[in-house]
């Protein structure tokens, strides 16, 4: 197959004969480094010649494949460019798909990278009790002090049916506690857990109509005795009438009732949300989810 090659090549682009020979010819072992030199400054010529063929059909649009007038060689060298331009249109072709690929593999990863809280820079990661990211927001007290950030985590399964609806189906959705999802807080700043307690209970004791107040307790009592350092980290993660509960110390309890879990929704969802930038952010987010 070697020599057909050579062959076609020294008929297509002039090889001098006796290169050809002594490239092939195992005898000729005195003089075949020295053609070995011949041969490869040959063939860099030939690719030259190519080259500079192929800029001159690309010149005029490569007209010269079809003029009666060119000659056997110059069809051939047209030929074999053409073959060359189209092989290489391919490779860029199959280059650009590689390319396209890497650049969505990169997205993805750049998907997964956590989130960064604009106004305290407290990161949320892509996932948390193995639900995905949608949103976050920071919860104010006495219009500047930022108590904590707060992040939403959802099921991106459960939300598939309305995550193409309007704000208020959205809102809707995520008034039902029948919708999985993890609140993630973390501390911007230190405060006593009877204080951060208080602030939670005083929020959703209204919105619990006086039925199973007992309940707030309950939340209280799983809470560690001491001071929340910045950066404590508690979850509260709902699924129906349960509330998983993890403390900043790390240990989880559950609370089961149907009115708490709505009304911790409500907290955080409803008409007068502890955090409307977090609010916002998470029909933002569940809008564009994949």
């Amino acid at each position: 197959w070697r020599i057909i090659i050579l062959f076609h090549s020294a008929i297509a682009f002039c090889i001098p004969p006796y290169l050809l020979y002594y490239s092939i010819n195992p005898f000729s072992s005195g003089i075949l480094q020295r053609n070995k030199i011949m041969m490869r400054q040959a063939l860099n010529n030939i690719l030259i010649r190519r080259q500079q063929t192929a800029r001159r059909l690309l010149s005029v649009g490569g007209v010269s494949l079809g003029q009666k007038s060119a000659n056997s060689a110059s069809r051939n060298v047209a030929l074999l460019t053409g073959l060359a331009v189209a092989a290489t249109a391919t490779a860029s072709y199959k280059h650009h798909q590689h390319d396209s690929i890497l650049c969505q593999a990169i997205q993805s990863v750049n998907n997964l990278m956590p989130t960064k809280e604009p106004k305290t820079g407290i990161l949320f990661p892509h996932f948390c009790t193995g639900l995905t990211y949608v949103g976050c927001g920071v919860r104010v007290k006495y219009g500047f002090v930022k108590v904590y950030a707060v992040g939403t985590y959802v099921d991106p399964i459960a939300v598939a049916a309305v995550k193409k609806q309007s704000d208020a189906e959205i809102e809707k959705a995520l008034l039902d506690p029948m919708y999985p999802r993890t609140i993630r807080i973390v501390m911007n700043r230190s405060l006593s857990i009877d204080k951060y307690m208080a602030a939670i209970v005083e929020a959703i004791e209204p919105r619990m109509g006086g039925v199973d107040l007992d309940k707030l307790k309950e939340f209280k009592d799983m809470n560690p005795p001491g001071d929340l350092i910045e950066g404590s980290e508690m979850t509260m993660t709902i699924r129906g009438d349960t509330m998983l509960y993890r403390n900043c110390a790390g240990s989880v309890g559950a609370i089961h009732s149907e009115v708490f879990c709505k009304a911790l929704c409500d907290t955080y969802y409803g008409k007068d949300p502890v955090s409307p930038s977090h609010k916002e952010d998470v029909i933002k987010g569940i809008k564009k989810l994949p």
